[in-house]
């Protein structure tokens, strides 16, 4: 019982530290884009052919920047993907290897993720950005009791660095997704929820660890 209550209140302590962490990068976001509005009119035009050139870089890499590789199941029922998933920002529609996505090239704006509930189902390009920043996509199909998809609700509302959304494509009723790691859950109540959560949210595999989880795209 004293670890489990150990545990609980260092997972507490860490939610806390990032959501302090997060409000911070909020107020830094809103200075610099006070900054940034100061000068957006003299560099429109430079902008503008910088931002044309840069558009066509994306789409000649979407092209060569492929993802490659496969899952491997680990004891623990967590997949990883062993292979490479590219990181670009691209304009032209990604095909995904896997349904929901783990990784790879994706729009340039990312889908709120902290703790964002969403009820329709998301465009994979946004929410691999999210997944690129360290959140923990929670998804669904209609075949998942009522009953587990609130209670799941409830937990990412109460876990930053979370994003959920319904998504009729997978071949599971509930699934987790973190950048290169995915797994099935039985329901809600399932400890390997709880386990997913923990290791994954900001974990290791996350590319752009501390990136923002607002300030993106929302239904």
């Amino acid at each position: 019982m004293g670890s489990a209550k150990t545990s609980n209140r260092d997972r507490k302590a860490r939610i806390e530290e990032m959501r302090r962490a997060e409000a911070s990068r909020e107020r830094r976001n809103r200075l610099l884009t006070i900054a940034a509005s100061v000068v957006v009119v003299a560099g429109l035009v430079v902008g503008g052919v910088v931002l044309v050139q840069s558009q066509s870089d994306d789409d000649s890499t979407a092209a060569d920047a492929k993802t490659t590789g496969s899952f491997v199941t680990g004891a623990d029922g967590v997949k990883t993907w062993k292979g490479k998933l590219s990181q670009t920002h691209v304009t032209k529609t990604v095909k995904y290897p896997t349904e929901p996505p783990v990784g790879g090239d994706h729009d340039r704006a990312w889908m709120n993720c902290n703790g964002d509930v969403y009820t329709k189902a998301l465009n994979n390009m946004n929410a691999v950005h999210s997944l690129e920043h360290g959140a923990v996509w929670v998804t669904y199909t209609d075949k998942a009791a009522k009953a587990d998809v609130e209670a799941l609700a409830a937990k990412v509302k109460a876990t930053p660095y979370t994003l959920m959304s319904p998504d009729d494509k997978q071949a599971d009723p509930i699934m987790l997704t973190a950048w290169g790691h995915q797994r099935t859950v039985t329901g809600a109540d399932d400890p390997n929820v709880a386990k997913f959560l923990e290791k994954f949210v900001q974990g290791e595999q996350t590319p752009e660890k501390g990136a923002a989880c607002t300030g993106g795209l929302s239904q």
